[in-house]
């Protein structure tokens, strides 16, 4: 099977949906089929600018009123309108997905006082060059950071929201190592590395964070490498495997995929008499 060339570049989250699912990093960044927003995909973006036109003004301004004013902005952008229409919410609906993203917003205020918040950088594009140790080829790792805030002793902090569900206790290791490779990219592209990584779950609310080390970095390092042959390794075969699991649910490519339905049958909820 012949394929479209590899990317020129990955991102933290493409080593993520390579990990989880090689079919789809092969939909998405090798055949680059259109991916239509989901309602989780669009309230992800809805509340990211929320939050962005939170930290656009000065700390003493960074008001609830101020958030929420972004998120209607976001809405009436001709991106959040455009979404809108793909996702075909309306009516009551759409007023509920809305409030969903309102309190989402609102639900930010209970982790943190954003006027305490030192930001020194707001969706912040980064990206350096990693060289694999195996054979000395070039890795080229991008990628764009929510928040990157230095705290009361000057450290930096890598700042990434979510507004999806938190890990359970335990399980927090595998959503931290995205937020671990943007440390990686701040070390090598800003010269300095991160002391700590801090994801802010909206919806719970709760905030899981890390102290950073050299280790932790070196660990994102080898991981990236790594996942970056297999990707090449996929690519050379044309074979690139499908995982499937409960995350076909909000898969976009469910009807080209071969895996889908038996993943589908498998997590659909069993009816009740």
């Amino acid at each position: 099977m012949t394929l479209a060339p590899l990317p020129s570049s990955i991102s933290p989250s493409k080593v993520g949906t390579f990990t989880d699912c090689p079919r789809l990093f092969q939909y998405q960044s090798i055949d680059r089929l259109e991916q239509p927003p989901t309602i989780w995909t669009l309230k992800g973006t809805l509340v990211h600018s929320a939050l962005e036109g939170l930290f656009s003004v000065e700390p003493a301004q960074r008001t609830m009123d101020v958030a929420l004013r972004a998120l209607d902005a976001a809405v009436a952008a001709p991106d959040g309108t455009a979404g809108f229409e793909a996702v075909g919410l309306e009516g009551a609906k759409r007023a509920s997905f809305l409030e969903e993203s309102a309190a989402l917003v609102r639900r930010y205020f209970d982790l943190e006082d954003p006027t305490k918040v030192d930001a020194v950088g707001v969706e912040l594009r980064v990206d350096t060059t990693l060289t694999s140790a195996r054979d000395g080829g070039a890795v080229h790792l991008r990628g764009i950071i929510d928040r990157l805030d230095r705290n009361d002793a000057g450290g930096l902090v890598v700042v990434d929201y979510k507004t999806g569900r938190a890990p359970a206790p335990g399980r927090e290791r595998a959503r931290l190592a995205a937020v671990e490779t943007y440390a990686l990219l701040c070390e090598r592209a800003l010269g300095v590395r991160p002391v700590m990584v801090r994801l802010m779950y909206l919806a719970a609310p709760v905030v899981i964070e890390r102290t950073i080390g050299a280790s932790e970095v070196s660990r994102q390092e080898r991981r990236t490498v790594e996942v970056w042959h297999a990707i090449s390794r996929a690519h050379a075969s044309g074979k690139f495997r499908p995982s499937p699991g409960p995350l076909c649910n909000y898969c976009a490519f469910t009807d080209r995929c071969e895996a889908a339905p038996i993943a589908l049958r498998k997590s659909a909820p069993s009816s009740v008499s």
